[in-house]
């Protein structure tokens, strides 16, 4: 619902900390400052978050849903160049289209593969209006009331999630995953249309690799509209954010080879995605960016990682980091440093 409403972060009233002198506060006993740095800034840096109080906001009582498929044969190239043209920028905020990538066999007996994009959607709103929206929006797409579902909003998010259809909504407050799995992560965000001759090269990598997922989620809407201060989490002006995955099942298995194949395709998409800092989402935490050294980082080390995840907001997360936990006690390896005092 981020088109709509913006992020989670965005819509936070209150919370509760324990400091680095055991103290819990509030939003209130902490100040604006160390409020502000929690919300998007990764408050591990700075304490153990208790609780967020999180702004309620409406949603209707039938949503939409619908999935879309398309391979290589059947156009998803072109339709894909189109998606990055309208999906954050001309559909109604109200609609969320993202994209998931990946590899399909579709010869059995000889292996071949190709590409498949599954075009997956949420509406706040009844399926006739979402029809006219996408008439109007994106009629490339040719979506269908065949192909659309109405449910209710939590229903919405279990579809969109995965679960198959009569998932008891009760299973979300079970904290895990079905099974047990390794991956590794990445990502970009992109702020002009990657040319077709780019997602064709895109295709050729995917093909090399296995078990690899790209998923391309649309901003735009409510997003666009927050200023990139507001907040420490910055990625406002853009069209949307790419994550790259590569995943495999068992813990003996090479994983040189994953991890091999996602670098050399994000090296690959260095010209298409956003510069100077070459942007990443903080929760996709990604350490290829670097780490914190054991004792005393130095900016200039931690601005390799720090400035893509926060843009010019890293340099005021290190302010409040230096007052709040002057001798770095909350750190992990992509934590906000503190400025080291000279002795």
């Amino acid at each position: 619902m981020m088109r709509k409403y913006g992020l989670a972060a965005d819509n936070v009233l209150d919370a509760r900390i324990v400091d680095v002198n055991g103290r819990i506060l509030d939003r209130k006993t902490m100040g604006k400052d160390l409020f502000w740095a929690i919300r998007g800034g990764g408050g591990a840096s700075f304490g153990v978050i208790l609780w967020w109080k999180i702004k309620l906001v409406p949603v209707p009582s039938t949503v939409t849903v619908f999935s879309v498929s398309k391979t290589l044969e059947q156009g998803a190239t072109k339709l894909l160049h189109r998606w990055q043209q309208v999906a954050a920028t001309k559909l109604d905020k109200h609609l969320n289209i993202r994209v998931l990538i990946q590899p399909t066999v579709v010869d059995s007996i000889s292996g071949k593969r190709t590409i498949t994009t599954l075009f997956q959607g949420q509406f706040l709103g009844a399926v006739k209006r979402l029809l006219n929206v996408m008439e109007t929006g994106f009629p490339e797409l040719n979506l269908t009331r065949k192909d659309s579902t109405e449910s209710s909003w939590l229903n919405s998010v279990m579809y969109i999630a995965g679960y198959a259809n009569g998932t008891r909504p009760e299973v979300l407050l079970q904290g895990k995953p079905p099974f047990k799995s390794y991956f590794k992560a990445k990502s970009d965000f992109v702020k002009d249309p990657i040319p077709e001759t780019a997602l064709e090269g895109i295709w050729k990598r995917m093909l090399e690799g296995t078990s690899s997922l790209i998923i391309w989620n649309p901003y735009g809407g409510a997003m666009s509209e927050i200023s990139e201060s507001a907040l420490p989490f910055p990625h406002r002006k853009v069209l949307f954010k790419i994550q790259y995955l590569t995943g495999w099942l068992a813990a003996n298995e090479d994983e040189a080879k994953h991890i091999d194949w996602i670098r050399k395709l994000y090296s690959y998409m260095a010209p298409y995605v956003t510069k100077s800092p070459r942007q990443a989402y903080v929760n996709y935490r990604d350490l290829d960016l670097g780490i914190n050294k054991k004792k005393n980082t130095s900016i200039a080390e931690a601005s390799a990682w720090g400035t893509r995840y926060f843009k010019d907001n890293f340099y005021r997360l290190i302010k409040i980091k230096t007052k709040v936990d002057p001798h770095n006690f909350f750190r992990h390896e992509q934590s906000i440093p503190p400025l080291v005092r000279k002795a």
